[in-house]
């Protein structure tokens, strides 16, 4: 079976290589999937019987409120033409990767499952990626609605982990916050300085983690879509505090409340998930954020 991996170069990508050598693994220098003629070039030399489509434009909540078309039309282009392909060229398998950007703002029962996606729109701090990222989902359920496919996707909770990008503006929150830990130590300051109150609950995955989910959902043939959480649902304030133990850091935690502080909370039911792939034991907080903070130290 020939496997493509898009986004091969990212936060999850480069995990995934580690585990799946055989598989093609593509970058934006390989093919720009936001153009129709490249999406078609992709399929016709390649030939793949499994796609695992990661690529995607991501960034922080400044970015993504500095530039919604941007994150809008990328996402949105790439998403549709890779699945439409992918159908046209009677791909076996497609598995997307979502986000948990996709859910609404506020639902009545928390965590969310799967079946809350449409009760309203996503959050606006980062509503077009929200948008784009759930269109895909639409995309995908009614390519096996109508046509009979088995493609499936995957709705994960926040991620972190080595490869990410080192840009605060284009980051996942655990690596910005590596990032500030790691300068106020190199520079003997007291403190840290994050965005918001600290107060907004958040979910993290480590993208070795998902990485090894993706292998298994390939490896078993698993054709459902789900989400993919750790049980673990804490504040920033905590999730900082985890990450100061973790990295032996006597820092003090200052919040700039002129920020905005995202969405409130937007955890995942994992019921699903815990039926299909029971026994998974995820990566703690405390120890995939000491082994980021080690990496990021030995490549500076």
């Amino acid at each position: 079976m020939k496997i493509v991996v898009t986004g091969g170069s990212g936060l999850v990508g480069n995990h995934l290589k580690k585990i799946m050598p055989n598989a093609t693994f593509l970058s934006s220098k390989d093919y720009n999937l936001i153009l129709e003629s490249e999406v078609i070039r992709l399929y016709k030399e390649l030939e793949p019987d499994y796609v695992v489509h990661l690529a995607a434009r991501v960034g922080g909540i400044i970015d993504n409120i500095n530039h919604p078309l941007e994150y809008f039309e990328d996402n949105i282009l790439m998403n549709t033409l890779m699945v439409k392909y992918a159908r046209l060229n009677r791909v076996k398998r497609f598995l997307g990767v979502l986000s948990s950007c996709i859910f609404p703002d506020t639902v009545d029962e928390y965590p969310m499952k799967e079946d809350v996606l449409h009760n309203g729109p996503p959050t606006k701090t980062n509503f077009s990626y929200g948008m784009a990222k759930r269109s895909l989902a639409v995309q995908i359920d009614t390519c096996n609605e109508q046509y009979e496919t088995n493609y499936s996707y995957i709705s994960p909770c926040n991620l972190y982990g080595e490869s990410d990008k080192d840009d605060e503006n284009r980051s996942h929150f655990v690596t910005a916050l590596i990032k500030k830990i790691f300068e106020a130590n190199k520079n003997n300051e007291d403190h840290i300085t994050l965005y918001g109150n600290g107060e907004s609950l958040r979910q993290f995955i480590h993208a070795n983690d998902i990485a090894n989910i993706i292998k298994i959902i390939i490896d078993r043939d698993i054709t459902e879509s789900f989400n993919l959480a750790t049980e673990e649902n804490i504040t920033i304030n905590q999730i900082a505090e985890i990450a100061l133990e973790a990295t032996n850091s006597k820092l003090e935690i200052r919040y700039d409340k002129s920020k905005p502080n995202g969405q409130y909370r937007k955890d995942l039911d994992i019921t699903k998930f815990r039926k299909l792939i029971p026994d998974y034991k995820f990566t703690t907080l405390k120890e995939g954020i000491k082994c980021h903070y080690n990496t990021y130290k030995n490549e500076l």
